[in-house]
């Protein structure tokens, strides 16, 4: 209706056979009007506890959300009182690997929060949680499954415009038909930096800001996404580029290290600059400059004073990723949420209104490839 923020449920789940042991999670997003489900996700986790599935499942579940409608209000269900609780701010958490899971969760929650939603969060009974229950079974069973059901209207209006645009992964996918075109592609693998203590704070933070460190959660962030994308190249040659922004430089040190190279610099990789806004916390924002914090993010000419839009912004990091293009071969580029959105905005003709239900966690990849034709494959987004 108009006037009013859409209402999204996420229901969420995670297991271990063994605890820890074999692990997977589930989670989906029903609409809050309706109850249709707007979409469903599993995926298995190896060797975890049943609290790194859970938390697993709430992650996924919310970067749905900022797939579906990142402005809604989220309504989070979920059967463990640990999680709940914790995100709710009322229990203390303890043990490392809970803190880096719950960081990552408040980052989307609060991407959520600056789009003009919020996210609250309900314990319930395990029999009322039953669909996500399932679905992480699935995950434990070796299916990863990212199923989106969502049309061009509001699906609460009608049944008929529902269109799954990705289905389920058996654990054991056919190979992937040869790219278009002939000769070899170029391969552009895109890395999130890791948290700062602005991140946490929930603190805008571009390119003419304070320039923060990562913090030790950030630390830890750089340091896997350096082992995951050594794994990824399997010992292929690659560059290593990176924003001129500490945070970006630092988790590029990591991933340069891990396969084995120096990294290089280009400014034109930085996050945009918010001008008068570079620090300043997105809650107060969201309560005092909501008109204001609307335009930086549904208008792209829109600047703050002293600061860039997001078009000039798109124009820098297009520019960057053409040459990185140009250079062939595979180059990981290792920057900041909005460049990221803009390389697939570019490639894949998203409008600007639509660009924010993209979603890149902090430390997570996303890789493309670049057909001597032109061509774009889109390999994966947001792995963490």
């Amino acid at each position: 209706m108009p006037g009013r923020r859409r209402t999204l449920v996420v229901e969420a789940d995670g297991g271990s056979r063994g605890n820890p042991g074999v692990a997977g999670y589930g989670a989906l997003v029903r609409d809050g009007a309706s109850g249709r489900v707007l979409w469903e996700g599993a995926a298995p986790l190896g060797k975890a506890s049943n609290n790194v599935a859970e938390y697993s499942g709430l992650i996924a579940g919310l970067g749905a959300v900022l797939r579906i409608e990142a402005g809604a209000d989220v309504d989070v269900r979920m059967d463990s009182k640990l999680v709940v609780e914790q995100m709710a701010g009322r229990w203390k958490i303890k043990h490392p690997d809970m803190r880096t899971l719950a960081l990552e969760a408040r980052d989307l929650a609060a991407q959520i929060s600056a789009a003009g939603g919020s996210v609250s969060f309900t314990w319930i009974p395990r029999e009322r949680n039953k669909d996500a229950d399932a679905l992480s079974n699935d995950g434990m069973d070796g299916r990863t499954i990212d199923r989106l059901l969502v049309g061009d209207r509001d699906v609460a209006d009608d049944a008929n415009v529902a269109e799954v645009v990705e289905e389920v992964i058996d654990p054991a996918p056919s190979p992937a038909p040869a790219g278009p075109g002939e000769g070899a592609p170029t391969r552009v693998l895109l890395v999130r930096h890791g948290v700062t203590d602005y991140t946490v704070a929930s603190r805008l933070d571009g390119r003419g800001g304070a320039d923060p460190s990562l913090n030790t959660v950030g630390q830890a962030q750089a340091a896997a996404a350096g082992r995951a994308t050594a794994h990824l190249l399997g010992g292929s040659p690659a560059r290593v580029v990176t924003s001129s922004l500490a945070r970006a430089r630092q988790t590029g040190a990591a991933v340069a290290e891990a396969i084995g190279v120096e990294p290089s610099v280009d400014a034109d990789w930085d996050e945009q600059d918010f001008g008068d806004w570079d620090g300043a916390s997105i809650p107060d924002l969201v309560r005092d400059e909501a008109e204001a914090l609307t335009a930086l993010r549904v208008d792209p000419a829109y600047a703050r004073p002293g600061g860039e839009s997001h078009d000039q912004l798109a124009a820098r990091v297009v520019s960057a990723f053409e040459r990185v293009v140009a250079a062939g071969g595979t180059t990981v580029v290792v920057c900041h949420r909005k460049p990221i959105m803009c390389v697939l905005a570019h490639v894949l003709g998203i409008p600007h209104d639509k660009v924010w239900r993209l979603a890149a966690a902090p430390g997570s990849l996303t890789a493309l490839e670049v057909w001597p034709d032109g061509t774009v494959s889109v390999a994966f987004t947001n792995r963490t």
